[in-house]
């Protein structure tokens, strides 16, 4: 032993362990992302791309499966015509 007493020797472990965690967590890609300015516009801005596309697709898939579902409704006879012209109008579009 170094002739500290035993809390001592508890306390500069436990620092020297807070000390390691700390520069792993430094070195850490998230936290260089973040420290970086030019790196973290980047990576929001393609962050946001994706969101915005995923959103979009998704919202595209969604409605014409409802779209479409609806026009298969030929018994209410409002709500099955009103998604028929929806779909008419699809089809011609495209």
């Amino acid at each position: 032993m170094s002739g500290q007493p035993p809390e001592n020797d508890d306390l500069t472990s436990e620092i020297r362990a807070l000390r390691i965690e700390l520069a792993r967590l430094n070195n850490h890609r998230f936290v260089r992302i973040h420290n970086n300015l030019p790196r973290l516009l980047t990576f929001n801005f393609a962050r946001g791309l994706a969101l915005g596309l995923g959103t979009v697709l998704g919202a595209t898939v969604l409605l014409s499966v409802v779209v479409w579902s609806l026009s298969q409704i030929e018994f209410l006879p409002i709500i099955g015509e009103w998604a028929a012209q929806i779909a008419e109008q699809m089809r011609a579009q495209e």
